[in-house]
């Protein structure tokens, strides 16, 4: 096992989790700028605002995302473990 392959893969490990976790950011961050206009507008500034609508949204998020990351991350450990014998030379 080389350095260069190390570093591939953990590189590799770096992107699919950044990947992965795109849609539950993306949630958060589109709900947290629409609370945050509407605390504005209306000059609510009630903290737990914010935090239950993003907590749903994450959740949300991550139920319409799953089959896709279950499909991301079983073709990555596929390739790990297909490639063990490449990895021993």
């Amino acid at each position: 096992m080389t350095d260069s392959l190390v570093l591939g893969l953990a590189r590799q490990a770096i992107e699919l989790t950044l990947l992965v976790s795109l849609p539950m950011l993306a949630a958060g961050l589109v709900v947290g700028l629409v609370i945050s206009i509407f605390q504005a507008v209306t000059q609510i500034q009630e903290m737990t605002l914010t935090f239950v609508p993003k907590i749903v949204a994450v959740l949300v998020a991550l139920l319409l995302s799953f089959p896709w990351i279950m499909h991301k991350m079983i073709a990555f450990t596929t390739q790990i473990i297909e490639g063990i014998p490449g990895y021993l030379k």
